[in-house]
This record gives structure tokens, C-alpha cells and sequence, in this order.
């Protein structure tokens, strides 16, 4: 029992670990994206460079390292084990070994993450996360939104496993996102497209 569970760990963190956002802006010879904008390595800052393509890609990367371990977990180790590679694959992405344990804020990762382990309740975070960020443009709102939504859904349609994970999730989520909580609380948080 308890390999599976190790197994999955180090599956899900080593894959949700890999910097898209940094390796990418490298690739294109943009430098280091940690020195851009807010100096986070994901989607949004990588729009900060003016390359949509290079974001788009970024998110669909981040999304996919947090989908892969969940998938790959349920389908060679025991249940339990796909979720936990899911929220490791999070732990990956937020505090990576490989730039000192400072990595992004999850959220691509975390839907990726919502998507494979339960698709409706994925699919309802990231529906918030689109309508919000569409009407409000404001990216942090949005994300928050979104996984404040999925322990909710997750309740309302009875999967207790889910549901707890995608608390884990969101409250990690949550703490990655503390400095623009309070620049939201004040009205100061920037818009997508403008500022850091």
C-alpha cells in the first residue's frame, strides 16, 4: 500500500516540477522570465512578454504536467494514489526543487489537476476561471473564483474524495495568491494585460 502512495508522490511532484514557463521564454531568448513582470513562472507572466503564443503554450503545459500524474496513477497503481499524485504534482509546480522551491501559483496545474481527477468539477472551475477573468479581467480573481468553486462542486455532487482534494488544492491556491488578495482587498491588483 504505502509504495503505490510513494510512487505516486514522486511521480506527480517530478512531473508538476518541470518549469514550462521559465524553459519556454529561454527557448524563444527572452531570458529569464523570473525577472519579468511579477517574476512568476506562469501563464500570465509569460503574456507579460508579449508572446500570446508562448503563454497559450505555457498554460496548456502547466495544465497537462498536473492532468499526466492523475492519469498515469489511476491507471498503474492503486485509486487513492491518483489523487495524491495530483496535489503533488501541485506541491511541483508551487515549490520546485530545481529554482529553490520558488515556482508559480497553480493554477493551470491545479485544473489540470481538477480535469483528470473529476472532469465535471474541473470543468465548472474552469468555466468560472473563463467567465470571471473575461468579465472582470483580473487574473487572481478569477483563479481564486475558480477554485473556490471546485470543493463546492465537488460536495454538491457527492464525491467526498474530490472534495477534499480540491480544498487541499485551493488552499494552496489560496496562499500562493495572498499578496494579490490583498492588492484586491485595496482595489490595486492590475488587470490582465497591464502591470505585474
Amino acid at each position: 500500500m504505502i509504495g503505490p502512495l510513494v510512487i505516486a508522490l514522486l511521480l506527480g511532484y517530478l512531473v508538476g516540477s518541470i518549469p514550462f514557463g521559465l524553459l519556454l521564454i529561454r527557448a524563444a531568448g527572452l531570458g529569464d522570465i523570473r525577472a519579468i513582470g511579477s517574476g512568476n513562472i506562469g501563464a500570465t507572466n509569460v503574456l507579460r512578454t508579449g508572446r500570446k503564443e508562448l503563454a497559450a503554450a505555457t498554460l496548456v503545459l502547466d495544465a497537462a504536467k498536473g492532468a499526466l500524474p492523475v492519469i498515469l496513477a489511476s491507471r498503474l497503481l492503486i485509486p487513492p494514489a491518483a489523487l495524491l499524485a495530483g496535489f503533488a504534482a501541485l506541491l511541483g509546480h508551487v515549490a520546485p526543487v530545481w529554482l529553490r522551491f520558488r515556482g508559480g501559483k497553480g493554477v493551470a496545474t491545479g485544473l489540470g489537476v481538477l480535469l483528470a481527477a473529476a472532469w465535471p468539477v474541473g470543468l465548472v472551475s474552469v468555466l468560472a476561471w473563463i467567465a470571471l477573468a473575461a468579465l472582470c479581467r483580473i487574473s487572481s480573481l478569477a483563479a481564486l473564483a475558480a477554485f473556490a468553486a471546485a470543493p463546492v462542486t465537488a460536495a454538491f455532487l457527492g464525491q467526498t474524495r474530490i472534495a477534499l482534494l480540491a480544498l487541499a488544492l485551493a488552499v494552496i491556491v489560496f496562499l500562493r495568491h495572498h499578496e494579490n488578495i490583498r492588492r484586491l482587498l485595496a482595489g490595486t491588483e492590475p488587470r490582465i494585460g497591464a502591470g505585474k
